[in-house]
């Protein structure tokens, strides 16, 4: 075999051999880089099970453009994890879709409605953020208008909406989409750099806090009788 095509041979082995390992980086993301430890930790609002909590917000055309991949790995989880929907608000413009989101929950709409909303905003161009337009809209889908308003303008959303704000905060993120798993580590497809490499990020930060429990539950002192 001549000297060029051991060459050619050697480059191509090593072409072959970096795939792997690029495999291989997804699968183990590396903290400050694929994602962010939270300090102190978020409170998370589902129990025993592993909260995947997602940041979005309705008019984010980067969120728009995740929901399906998205609803397709939700689809795959496992039973101890869960997975919770959190409004995003870093500024005081975000607030009425935040809105929009808890009433539409309050009224059990979100499992119908939600990708509907990304759609009246996205495809069909509704401005959703103007309460009137909103209120018109609502409307159209079947849900009472007066209802609708009334739950909107309620105290009880108005306090949700104040929680996703501090919850924003707290969690420390700069954009939307984000995820933040457990409470305690957070990740973004900027981050990650690929909605492919987030879902993998996603599922190896949820092994993890699944090792850590593990790890916490051996070592728990065991309970008087």
């Amino acid at each position: 075999m001549s000297l060029m095509r051991k060459f050619l041979l050697m480059i191509a082995l090593l072409g072959m051999g970096a795939l792997p390992l690029a495999h291989a980086d997804a699968a183990h993301p590396v903290e400050g880089k694929d994602y962010q430890v939270i300090s102190p930790e978020l409170n998370t609002d589902s129990g025993n099970k592993i909260e995947v909590a997602e940041f979005f917000w309705y008019r984010c055309p980067h969120c728009f453009h995740l929901e399906p991949a998205l609803n397709a790995w939700i689809k795959k989880l496992p039973k101890d994890v869960a997975i919770r929907r959190i409004p995003a608000v870093l500024n005081e413009s975000w607030l009425p879709l935040a809105k929009t989101y808890y009433t539409l929950d309050l009224l059990g709409k979100i499992p119908a409605l939600h990708d509907d909303v990304f759609n009246a905003i996205h495809v069909e161009g509704i401005d959703l953020n103007n309460p009137d337009i909103l209120f018109n809209w609502a409307e159209k889908q079947g849900i009472n208008r007066k209802t609708f308003v009334d739950t909107y303008n309620s105290f009880d959303v108005q306090s949700k909406a104040m929680r996703a704000n501090q919850l924003t905060r707290d969690s420390k993120i700069n954009g939307v989409p984000a995820f933040v798993v457990a409470g305690k580590y957070s990740t973004s497809v900027s981050m990650t750099g690929s909605e492919e490499a987030l879902f993998k990020t996603l599922d190896s930060l949820i092994a993890k806090v699944r090792k850590e429990r593990s790890k916490q539950a051996r070592h728990a002192p065991a309970k008087k009788h």
